[in-house]
């Protein structure tokens, strides 16, 4: 059985539904959320930015699941994959497990996931479906 629309379903709903714990312990853990803001001062970047993640792990996960501007919210999700790769990650990019997996393996799938939903949009299983960032 040959069901794109399902899939791309399937697909949201695991890429958002598995990202927003990940927001959720930012919001409820200070100190998850004071990791962020330290990662930033290390590289020389305002603490500020440190706020973007609520909208990369919390608000663009809910619009993902609910399939409410699912471009919008997956281009949200990718550039704070992009940011996470570079700021937690940056000596790692090349790196490989002792298992053989690629060191920044889980914030690799989030950013290539959330950019395969950015390239296909939310399929017809959305709440909004013809704007186009649906």
């Amino acid at each position: 059985m040959k069901n794109r629309d399902f899939g791309l379903l399937v697909l949201r709903l695991t890429i958002g539904l598995l990202m927003l714990p990940h927001g959720i312990n930012k919001l409820l853990h200070a100190d998850a959320f004071g990791y962020v803001q330290s990662t930033l001062v290390a590289k020389g970047l305002p603490t500020f930015i440190a706020y973007g993640v609520y909208l990369s792990e919390i608000i663009a996960p809910i619009m993902i699941v609910l399939g409410f501007r699912t471009r919008l919210a997956a281009l949200i999700m990718v550039l704070g994959g992009i940011s996470t790769l570079f700021l937690a990650y940056g000596g790692q990019i090349t790196a490989v497990t002792a298992h053989g997996g690629w060191a920044p393996e889980l914030p690799g799938l989030f950013l290539f996931g959330a950019l395969a939903l950015f390239f296909t949009g939310s399929g017809k299983h959305a709440i909004s479906t013809r704007h186009k960032w649906d």
